[in-house]
């Protein structure tokens, strides 16, 4: 299995972190923000998380957490906004296709817990 962009992002932090901190050991937990409509795949993550922690000893009993953020699309011509899921491009207020995504096509590392 090669290496997710997202846990090589991970990697580099902690590594911060790491040299920073003067060597941590072990991490605790990472917290993960990834928007609904991004390309990230949560189960992806996980199994490559899994995966991750066992060939890595500073992650060996780290937890990932995993939140979701809503994906809101911002409508132009009424100047509402509502989920993007639900309703894809066209506004269901005023049924306008001038509209842009506002969130939910993101991802963050929101908390690393190191030790």
């Amino acid at each position: 299995m090669s290496c997710n962009p997202v846990l090589i992002t991970i990697k580099s932090c902690i590594n911060r972190i790491s040299e920073a901190e003067n060597h941590l050991t072990s991490v605790a937990s990472v917290t993960l923000e990834i928007g609904e409509v991004s390309d990230i795949v949560p189960d992806y993550i996980t199994d490559c998380w899994n995966w991750a922690v066992k060939k890595t000893n500073y992650l060996k009993d780290a937890e990932l957490r995993i939140e979701r953020i809503e994906a809101v699309t911002y409508c132009e011509n009424c100047g509402k906004t509502y989920p993007t899921v639900q309703y894809a491009k066209i506004c269901p207020y005023c049924k306008s296709d001038h509209t842009y995504l506002l969130s939910g096509n993101e991802y963050n590392i929101r908390e690393i817990e190191a030790c």
